[in-house]
């Protein structure tokens, strides 16, 4: 009957207000909770009949969902690990609790930011045993190729603060200047020397030393030779000549000052195209740009002056890691005390097609389902991604002001259909009093 739907309409409509009470203050609970993504409540009619003479109410039903699309405003800080992603994609985190218990493989969860530091075991977590996951980068910092529709292949992001690392030296310019007046008749013929440092496959430094012996001409009115004989040796093994060279320079209008011909004595070939020659010390080749002929791109001899002008190599030596950031492409980069940078990760984003179809857990994370749709892991900035932002945590997205709005229509309206049912409960007491 009409007046029992009625009743049952109230108590529906209790239900449902109570249910975007709790939304409400759920969201006000969190609207400090960095990465919180607030609740929407709904409501739906419920249609029990709409044809006939006598109506029956069919009520109302409440419907929550979580905006996880909506992205908050983004909050500076002080710690370079703090990561919040400015745009569309999420972070690959997953539970400290999965990674202990080894069973397997970490299930990846996704979040939007987190305050990530090093743990007792080197990994990236927040407090809550959150760890960030990313691709691991081989030895030389560059990152391999890994699939991006799985999770499989990432791992915790494990920073290990006592790392060493060094690189060896493979190759070396010499911008050096000879002085022009050391080959003319009467010159002194002084013998120039030149250590340059290299370091080993161990990261040891060790030099090769390089010395330049002018011709120095004999006969009187002789002009000037423009030749040099530099000789090479490694501070392994000082006896061991392992490369030796006569520079011939031009003394044109033109060119004059300039490398006009190398030949080889001893040791690797000199390469006319590229102005390379290559020498083997105790690590191994090295590559030794000395420039190319007619051109001042490294040696010269010019003036009265010896002038190393630009001694420039790769490589460097053994250093302990000092700090660690993350770039807006997810590239970790750890710094050292040599003041090497080198990339040890790269921390993807994930898109999903409807990441409101997501299953929220605690700790402001979320779970892919079949709602949500197929992951891809995209690097950062690529894609339909946003970047990734260092030193910024991502705030709640509950504005206080509407919510508290809403509590009061929620008040207003959850008294309403109280009044209905004590209505209701009137008008049932008036038909039992019939009978009186």
């Amino acid at each position: 009957m009409t007046i029992s739907s009625s009743l049952n309409a109230g108590v529906a409509g209790l239900q449902a207000n109570a249910t975007k009470l709790a939304s409400i203050s759920d969201n006000i609970a969190n609207s400090s909770t960095f990465g919180y993504k607030r609740v929407q409540t709904d409501f739906e009619s419920v249609v029990i009949s709409g044809n006939g003479e006598n109506y029956t109410a069919g009520g109302v039903r409440a419907t929550t969902e979580r905006d996880i699309s909506l992205a908050g405003s983004l909050a500076s800080s002080s710690n370079s690990t703090d990561l919040a992603v400015r745009g569309n994609g999420f972070l690959p985190v997953a539970q400290l609790t999965d990674l202990n218990a080894g069973t397997g493989e970490p299930q990846m969860l996704l979040t939007s930011t987190g305050s990530f530091n090093t743990d007792e075991n080197g990994y990236l977590t927040t407090s809550s045993g959150i760890v960030l996951l990313g691709w691991p980068a081989n030895p030389d910092g560059s990152i391999p190729t890994n699939a991006r529709d799985m999770s499989t292949e990432l791992e915790p992001v494990q920073i290990n603060v006592n790392q060493l690392t060094g690189e060896p030296t493979t190759r070396v310019t010499l911008g050096v200047n000879l002085p022009a007046t050391g080959t003319i008749e009467g010159a002194d013929g002084e013998v120039l020397e030149l250590p340059v440092e290299y370091f080993d496959n161990l990261g040891i430094s060790e030099s090769i030393n390089i010395s330049f012996t002018p011709t120095v001409p004999t006969a009187a009115g002789s002009p000037a030779s423009n030749e040099w004989t530099m000789t090479i040796t490694d501070s392994v093994d000082p006896t061991v000549t392992i490369g030796e060279y006569v520079l011939t320079f031009a003394d044109d209008r033109t060119s004059g000052g300039t490398l006009a011909s190398v030949t080889t004595v001893s040791g690797g070939a000199y390469d006319a195209a590229t102005g390379d020659l290559i020498v083997n010390v105790a690590g191994g080749p090295l590559e030794i740009q000395i420039g190319v002929v007619g051109q001042s791109d490294a040696m010269t001899q010019l003036a009265d002056t010896f002038a190393p002008v630009s001694i420039t190599k790769d490589g460097f030596s053994v250093g302990n890691m000092t700090s660690v950031d993350v770039d807006g492409n997810g590239y970790v980069h750890a710094t050292f005390d040599t003041g090497v940078t080198r990339t040890i990760y790269q921390v993807p984003l994930v898109v999903l097609p409807n990441p409101n179809g997501m299953v929220s857990l605690d700790s402001q994370t979320f779970q892919p389902s079949v709602d949500s749709g197929s992951f891809f892991l995209w690097d950062a900035g690529d894609g339909p991604t946003g970047d990734i932002v260092s030193y910024a945590r991502e705030e709640s997205t509950t504005d206080v002001a509407n919510e508290l709005t809403s509590m009061i229509q929620t008040q207003r309206a959850y008294s309403s259909n109280a009044k209905v049912i004590q209505t209701v409960d009137e008008m049932l007491q008036e038909t039992t009093n019939i009978k009186r």
